[in-house]
């Protein structure tokens, strides 16, 4: 039966949805995710690494290559940042027509404190050459995409990989060391990107001195309207806001069912372009929009931020909707911008509601 349609969405789709998850949308009361509830891509297979033989190689154009042991890379000066990390493909499988790929709806990030060493202190001392340009970043998983067997790598401008002190070598989440399907013993951590940036299972770091040209690059997360436009790269994360959905869930459907009154509605919004300034919900489908109150700023930039608002539910069917602006300006569209690959698909989220 491979290929075979079952309501819209083929059995690859399915396999592609049962190995990689979501997070849940109540999992929005935690300023933190647990673990366990931060949503989860898996482009290859999990490899089996070593812990204590793991060894990160950093070389290329640099002075000193270094091979650093798991316990070098923990006794370098390190720091804890909290990160909102995003799919690119978050929002794909509400795009008409569907690319068919991992069918995100609107779960696939999470908040989660990341220890590491900041790639900058690495690079120091290996010493950059005066001519790098980019910096290439090795996993240790293999499979094949595009016709094209491949170990997942990417790479960064070099100014965007020394950025201050924030784009991390993580080897912790949560203050615990990383779980194998998180990228153990070692992942790249990069603040403000879209997760597809964050290299897990980190075993290579390699300075550049011309533009990487490899898949995860030059043709996979890339935003273009025809197969065969070379298209933009998709970089920094566009803002987004979600709400915890009120009142119950039928379980076959998810449509919620309220009772007439006051909810308190709840949610979180983050941006890679800026501090969130605002958001705002709307109880008539984006028909009229109101102010929600803001919650604290995160403690780091790169962190989501609460929110909150008040909605008097009077008795019959409602769609709620919310959306973030930051202090860029950028606004989250009312409809989907499509694309070939269904990236970036930053759209308000719609919760019908049933009020009683």
């Amino acid at each position: 039966m491979t290929g075979a349609e079952l309501e819209g969405i083929s059995l690859e789709e399915l396999a592609l949805a049962a190995r990689n998850h979501s997070m849940p949308y109540e999992a929005l009361r935690y300023d933190v995710t647990p673990v366990g509830l931060h949503y989860l891509l898996i482009h290859y297979d999990i490899p089996d690494v070593d812990p204590s033989t793991f060894r990160l190689s950093v070389g290329g154009h640099v002075r000193t290559p270094l091979e650093l042991s798991l316990d070098a890379l923990r006794a370098m000066p390190s720091r804890t940042l909290a990160v909102t990390m995003e799919c690119a493909g978050n929002g794909r499988a509400l795009l008409d027509p569907r690319p068919v790929s991992q069918p995100w709806l609107l779960g696939a990030v999470g908040n989660a404190e990341w220890t590491g060493v900041p790639v900058r202190e690495v690079l120091a001392r290996a010493g950059v050459q005066d001519d790098a340009v980019e910096v290439l970043f090795t996993g240790a998983d293999r499979g094949v995409e595009g016709d094209e067997e491949q170990t997942y790598e990417r790479s960064l401008p070099l100014d965007e990989a020394i950025r201050g002190d924030d784009v991390l070598l993580a080897h912790e989440m949560n203050r615990e060391p990383l779980l194998p399907q998180h990228g153990s013993p070692l992942r790249l951590v990069v603040p403000g990107w879209y997760g597809m940036t964050s290299v897990k299972w980190l075993e290579r770091i390699t300075v550049l001195t011309e533009p990487f040209d490899g898949y995860q690059n030059a043709r996979a997360y890339r935003m273009r309207q025809d197969p065969d436009d070379p298209g933009e790269p998709v970089t920094r994360v566009f803002p987004r806001s979600l709400m915890v959905p009120p009142g119950i869930p039928e379980f076959a459907t998810r449509a919620r069912i309220a009772e007439a009154g006051t909810h308190t509605i709840v949610g979180r919004a983050w941006s890679g372009l800026g501090l969130i300034e605002g958001v705002e919900v709307s109880t008539d489908d984006g028909s009229t929009w109101s102010d929600a109150v803001l919650g604290p700023e995160p403690t780091t930039m790169f962190g989501w931020r609460g929110w909150s608002f008040e909605w008097t539910a009077e008795p019959g069917e409602h769609v709620l909707c919310c959306r973030a602006t930051d202090s860029s300006g950028a606004t989250q569209p009312l409809e989907p911008d499509w694309n070939v690959g269904g990236y970036r698909n930053t759209s308000i989220q719609r919760v019908p509601v049933l009020v009683r």
